[in-house]
C-alpha cells in the first residue's frame, strides 16, 4: 500500500507504526503495541513469508542501522515492512489488546455499515478471505445478514485481506456476544403486479429457454 502525493508524512515526534496507521486507506488498522512486536514469540514463523525481514522489523520499530540502502533497496524494505506489519497486525487483532481496539472502531463505526438493506445500517467489520498475503483483497463482514461485502471506498478494495486474516471477526463475536445481532427481521420478495413469484418459475423459464 503505498502513500499517495497527499498523504501524511512521518515526522521526527512520530513512530512508524502511528505513520502508518494514519496514511490515508489504512484507516481500518489499529497501532500495535512496540513491546509485543519486540516479543519474538508473536512474529513466528513470519521471517519465512516476508523479504527483507530485519531490515522491515528494524523500520515498523524505528530502529537504526549501519548500512546504507540504494534508493530502489529503501523501497523494496519499505514494501516488506508495510506486509510485514500487516501480517503482524493480523495476529495482534485477536488477542485481548487487540480486540479491545478493534471494538472501540467498531462502536464508531469506523468500519462502515452493511449496504443490505434489511440489515438496516448494521456496523460491518473488515475481513480477509486468506492468512497468507497476495491472495484476496479486504471484505466486509456483517454479522446480521453474515455475508461478505466489497469495501465501498476504493482505497480500502486495495488492502491485502490477510492484514485482518479469516479469524478475526468471528473470535470478535465470540469474545463480545453481546455485540452479537439479532438476524434480520425481513427479507426481500419478488413481486409481479403484487403477486409472489414462485421460486421454481425461474428454472422452468430456463428450461424453456434450451428447449
Amino acid at each position: 500500500m503505498s502513500a499517495d502525493d497527499d498523504s501524511l508524512t512521518s515526522s521526527e515526534d512520530s513512530s512508524w507504526i502511528s505513520w502508518f496507521c494514519r496514511l490515508r486507506g489504512n484507516e481500518f488498522f489499529v497501532e500495535v503495541d512496540e513491546r509485543w512486536i519486540q516479543d519474538d514469540f508473536n512474529l513466528h514463523g513470519l521471517s519465512k513469508i516476508v523479504p527483507n525481514y530485519e531490515y522491515a522489523l528494524d523500520m515498523i520499530l524505528d530502529r537504526e542501522h549501519d548500512m546504507d540502502l540504494t534508493e530502489e533497496q529503501a523501497e523494496m524494505v519499505e514494501t516488506s515492512a508495510e506486509i510485514l506489519y500487516g501480517l503482524i497486525h493480523q495476529r495482534y487483532i485477536i488477542t485481548q489488546r487487540g480486540l479491545e481496539s478493534m471494538l472501540e472502531k467498531y462502536n464508531q463505526v469506523e468500519f462502515g455499515r452493511c449496504p443490505r438493506v434489511y440489515c438496516e445500517g448494521q456496523p460491518i467489520l473488515p475481513t480477509g478471505q486468506s492468512d497468507l498475503p497476495r491472495n484476496s483483497t479486504l471484505k466486509l463482514h456483517c454479522p446480521r445478514c453474515e455475508e461478505l461485502y466489497v469495501p465501498k471506498l476504493t482505497r480500502h478494495t486495495q488492502i491485502d485481506g490477510a492484514y485482518f486474516g479469516t479469524t478475526f471477526p468471528h473470535l470478535f463475536f465470540q469474545t463480545y456476544p453481546e455485540m452479537i445481532p439479532a438476524p434480520p427481521k425481513y427479507s426481500y420478495t419478488p413481486r409481479i403486479y403484487g403477486f409472489k413469484i414462485h421460486k421454481s418459475s425461474r428454472q422452468v423459464l430456463k428450461s424453456n429457454c434450451i428447449k
